[in-house]
Order: structure tokens, then sequence, then C-alpha cells
């Protein structure tokens, strides 16, 4: 080894031992006859001197020294005169007897610090410089420590980790995929996985009872903050359980998570309906750090000559907790910005229960003060506090209140990224209706098992079939999601005909299941957790990108290499691809 100690660890202990170390120089700071420089490596940082009036050999060297030299120092541990106690290393330094340029380096385009000056795109091109930076550094020390904490888990459980191919079969279902071309099959593709889900289902046919991997994956998908084109699940699925098996166990591992990586100890979960979590919060993840739950204010609004009350499917509202005193300007802005695009509110109405006791809305032309009161008495309102309403189709309005609610939360304070409210949301319906293609999708997937109890609604009411599935959710983020699998070809073969698959298609498709499920497949059913959108909540971010190494900006790309792009005509003819003008 070229080093005998780690910038982050030398103390106080080690005075009078004579050391090396290498790193990066962080800063240098010339003072005449001393100079000292901060070294720095992945493990913290040491503060070298050099008595430059006493060697002139190291007086040239030090001051020849820019940000970023990649250096190696011999010297002295001493104490320190002026100690830092917010480093580890803040109580020693370095007396310098020796040093070496291992590489020069340019001026970097943005700062190695902290607290840098360069913007996000700018870093991303230069994004192994980036990753010398504390923050971004700590967080992929952390996902490293939560993706060890979660095999030592698993495998205490007797969970076998098993790699699935990576080059699979494009199916129709799910969001798209990432297709490559075969050489040697010219004209036919093979898809990256938008997850291992038959895979994982074929090992449990195999006996695997207990199998997990941490593996990439891939969906050619318009992309947000909690998006990647690739990404990585904990992916998991067990023989012989049932969905309360799975909720306990899974639920054992996200407590394991929150003890050995944050030291925080997570109380039971809850459980919600999908039923409860729409109705109440508008979201199948609901944000729990905060109230503000909806009420349904059709009973007492309607018939009083306000036609977009009177007309609409639902009218339903939020209390925002000591907002009466929110000036009209305030409430205006608000309401402007629910008149965004993205959200489409037409209005917001507002009741103000204020300190005085007297209640006024924006709608007094129709509704008396004891009407008022009504609505305050539905929404547990006291005085000081705002009720904000919306009117509409039901589904939509929902979605619309949802939106407000996260932003008057975000307003309020009340979604600190230091607390945590993880949940269990199950019950999900089994198929959703799209008005596009006219036919019902699964909501998971087409190998969910529907609840034993509402099968014969297939043919009757397929729309209110529930599923045996089941998500997680942490402060308003879907983590992971899962479902009792269908095992039997029959039950599997009905589930296709109601996602409008012929039979020759579903045998094409997913001939290979279904012929698996003849050979003895055991019930099973499994889970997989979003390990980015996880890892960013445990470091407290917004955005997934700064817990991977190196990821891709908004529109797919990484600028750091300069990829997608294109490749040589010899390699398209090569794949029989045709290109055009």
């Amino acid at each position: 080894m070229l080093r005998t100690h780690t910038c982050g660890e030398l103390n106080i202990s080690h005075l009078g031992q004579t050391v090396t170390l290498c790193g990066w120089v962080q800063k240098s700071r010339d003072l005449g006859g001393t100079t000292f420089i901060d070294v720095r490596d992945r493990y913290g940082l040491t503060q070298l001197i050099f008595n430059t009036d006493t060697d002139a050999t190291l007086r040239e060297k030090s001051r020849g020294l820019g940000r970023e030299f990649v250096i190696k120092v011999t010297g002295d541990v001493i104490e320190r005169a002026s100690k830092n106690t917010k480093i580890p290393t803040g109580e020693i330094e370095i007396a310098v007897t020796d040093i070496e340029v291992l590489n020069a380096a340019k001026l970097p385009p943005f700062l190695i610090e902290d607290e840098t000056d360069g913007g996000e795109e700018l870093r991303a091109k230069y994004r192994y410089l980036d990753l010398r930076r504390n923050p971004i550094r700590n967080n992929l020390v952390l996902r490293h420590k939560m993706a060890q904490e979660v095999r030592k888990y698993l495998d205490k459980l007797d969970f076998i980790e098993v790699e699935t191919p990576v080059l699979i079969k494009s199916t129709p279902e799910g969001a798209r995929d990432f297709v490559v071309p075969s050489r040697m099959n010219a004209g036919e593709f093979y898809a990256l996985p938008q997850s291992p889900q038959t895979f994982k289902q074929l090992l449990m046919v195999s006996g695997f009872d207990r199998y997990f991997q941490i593996v990439k994956c891939f969906r050619d998908e318009d992309l947000r903050a909690d998006r990647q084109p690739e990404f990585t699940q904990i992916d998991c699925e067990l023989s012989f359980v049932s969905q309360e098996d799975i909720l306990n166990i899974f639920e054992g591992l996200t407590r394991h998570l929150f003890k050995t990586v944050k030291g925080i100890d997570l109380v039971e979960l809850p459980r919600m309906l999908y039923s409860d979590a729409m109705r109440l919060y508008g979201s199948d993840k609901p944000d729990l750090r905060f109230g503000m739950e909806f009420v349904d204010l059709n009973d007492i609004v309607k018939g009083k000559g306000f036609s977009i009350f009177d007309n609409a499917e639902l009218v339903v509202g939020i209390n925002a907790k000591g907002c009466a005193g929110y000036t009209r300007k305030q409430v205006d802005e608000l309401t402007e910005w629910l008149k965004r695009p993205q959200i489409g509110v037409t209005g917001m109405i507002y009741c103000r229960y204020n300190e005085d006791g007297t209640l006024k809305s924006s709608v007094d032309k129709f509704y008396s003060e004891d009407e008022l009161t009504n609505w305050a008495a539905a929404f547990n309102a006291e005085k000081g506090d705002l009720m904000l309403i919306l009117a509409g189709g039901a589904d939509k309005v929902r979605k619309q209140l949802n939106e407000l609610r996260l932003e008057m939360g975000n307003r309020l304070g009340l979604r600190d990224k230091n607390t945590f409210a993880p949940l269990w949301v199950v019950d999900f319906p089994l198929l959703e209706w799209d008005e596009e293609s006219g036919r019902y999708h699964a909501m998971h997937h087409p190998f969910t098992s529907p609840k034993p109890e509402d099968i014969a609604m297939l043919d009757t009411e397929p729309g209110a079939v529930r599923a045996n599935a089941y998500d997680l959710v942490i402060n308003g983020t879907e983590i992971g999601g899962g479902s009792i699998r269908i095992h039997d070809r029959g039950l599997q073969s009905l589930m296709f005909k109601h996602l409008g698959f012929s039979p020759e298609e579903a045998q094409k498709q997913f001939g290979f299941l279904m012929d698996a499920f003849e050979y003895g497949a055991p019930p099973h059913g499994g889970i997989a957790f979003g390990f980015d959108r996880l890892a960013s909540i445990f470091a407290g971010l917004d955005s997934i990108r700064d817990v991977i190494a190196f990821p891709k900006n908004n529109s797919g790309r990484d600028v750091m290499i300069d990829s997608p792009s294109t490749i040589a005509e010899a390699q398209m003819t090569e794949l029989k691809i045709k290109t055009t003008v």
C-alpha cells in the first residue's frame, strides 16, 4: 500500500507516529513561513503543515500544489495548536517531511465542496468530480449499508439470491420496453426487464421457495424526480405464504433497515384499505406525516342554489389549521397554483373561521352563517382555521385536492424529512378501465391473484374485483408493491381473457409460464422495493439521482458519456436495421 493510514482515521492517540497519507488537495493556505494544506480521501480530511522556512524543497513543492492534485505525503503526527472539533482528525496535523505529486490536476469546473457553485447540468457532465463531494459520497455509502443490511436480514430468513436474465422477451403489458436487436436472429429483439416477475415465479415452480435479488430493471417511460430509465429493485418471492405472511416479513425488513441504518425504532405499520386511502386522501400513497383528511360535503352544501356545488358529483375539502389569517392575496395565489394545467382546477371555495368566532366564506351570497357553522362542524374546525373546498367529478376532484393537501403540508412545514410515516395500503382493485384502449388493464400486473371471494365477479362486475395486492408507502412515496400470484393455469387464462388477450395471444406471450403451472406450481407471492426511492428517503432527498452513482437526466441522457448516441453504419447493417433519412 502507498499509504499507512487514511485521511479520516488519525487522532490524538497517534501522536509521534510517522505516517504516510494519499489523497486529493482540498485547499491550501500559505502564511509565509508556514503552509497548511488539507488533504482529502473518501474517509475524511487531514491537515498538513509545512515549515517552508527550513526546507526550500518542501517550500517549492507545497506552493506548487493546486486544488485536486493527487499527492502522497509522509510526516509526523503532532498536536494541532488550533483544534477543529467538527472533524474526527481535528486534534492533530501532519508535520510533512516528504511529499510526492502522484498526479497534477486541472482546476475543476466547480468547487469540490459540500456547498458547491456547480449547477445540476455541469455537475452531471463531470459526475466523477461530483462524486468526490461529501454529500454525494455519503449517499452512496448509505446505499451500500442498506444493501448489506437487506442481504443480512433476508439471508437469516433462508432467502437465496438468484440472478435472472437481462435479455428477455418483450411483453405488451406495463410500461414501454427497452429493446435490443439480435444479430444472430435477424429481425428479432430482446427486451430489457421491467422486473424479473415471470422468472421469479418460475423459481417458485422450481422449488426455490424464498428468492431475492437486488436487481437492475429498465422502463422506457417519461422521467421525473423519482424515476430513472434504469433503476434498482429489492425483488423477492416466497412460496406457501399468505398475504399476511408477506406483510409481516417485509414490515420486519423495513423496521430492520430503519433501526440498523437510521437508528429509528418504528412502531407497527398501520394498514389502510385502498378505498379509504382514495376517500380520505385522494391518493393510493397517502402522506401520513400530517392530517388534513378529506371531508365530503355533499350532504350539507347541495340544494342551496349554488350551481357549482349543485352540479358537482363531489364537493370535498380540507381544513388548513391555523390559516384563517391568510390574506386575500395569499388565497388568490393558492387558487392560481391550482389552476395550472398539470392540476386543472377551475376555482376554489374557502371559508375562514375567524378568531372572533365569525365565519366568512367566498360564497356568503348562497350560505347563511348558520349553514357555514355546519361546514365548520363537518371539518372539526376551530377558530383560526381555513377550510378549502373543491367541486367536480369525484375521481378528478380527489386527485386535485390531494395536490392541494400536499402543497399545504409543504407550506405549513408539516412534511419534515426527518419524520417517517410508513403504512401498508391493501385491497387494491384488480383491474382498471382504460378509456383510450376501451378495455380493462391490470392495476398491478396480469399475474396478480384476485381475492378468492371476488373471482365470481370477474364475469359480472370486473371493476369491483379486489386484488390480493399491497403497497408499502413512506411519506407519500410508493416504496414497494407486490401481490399473491395466480398459480393455476385456468385462473391465469381467465385473467388474460379479461385483459383482452385471445387464447393464441396469451399462449404466444406467456405460454411458458402457464405451461409451468401444469407441473406443480406452489401457491406463491412476493414484493419488490424501489431501492433508489428507499435510499433517497433515508438520505432526505426529493430526487433519486443523488443516490445513484451515474444517473440520467430528465431526457434520459447520460451527459457525462453522451449517451444514447448513434452507432456506426456497419453496426446497423450487421444488426439488419435499416436507417431512414
